[in-house]
């Protein structure tokens, strides 16, 4: 019984050790495109978002999982990837301003929102019930 739980507790580690060791997701994963990817699928310049790089990414890659899975158009899927590089942009721009910084989460946190209810609409694992 305790070799068992030893090895249950070595691969715990080993799974934990293996998550840290990538923990961005920006570079992609197992069937996740990398971050970059994402970007270059609207032919767009791709942003530096800095620390808020693993959030943004997080909801360009819903929103890509609803444009995969046709729920969600391409040019909405391009104009939502543009809507949060301008927002950055400008949050940047104001670098040092609570105010701006502000804002620019609270933007970001809505368009999370959004990307996961486009998402939610074309993967069933998301949906209640």
């Amino acid at each position: 019984m305790r070799g068992l739980a030893m090895i249950g507790a070595m691969v715990l580690v080993a799974a934990t050790t293996a998550g840290c060791a990538n923990t961005s997701g920006l570079p992609g994963g197992w069937r996740a495109p990398a971050f970059a990817d994402l970007q270059q699928m609207c032919g767009a310049q791709q942003a530096d978002y800095g620390a808020d790089a693993q959030a943004v990414y997080s909801a360009v890659y819903d929103a890509y999982v609803a444009n995969r899975h046709g729920k969600l158009p391409q040019d909405q899927f391009c104009g939502f990837q543009a809507g949060l590089a301008q927002h950055y942009s400008a949050s940047a721009a104001n670098a040092g301003d609570a105010q701006a910084r502000n804002a620019w989460v609270a933007y970001l946190n809505a368009q999370r929102a959004q990307a996961l209810t486009w998402r939610a609409s074309a993967d069933p694992t998301l949906r209640g019930g």
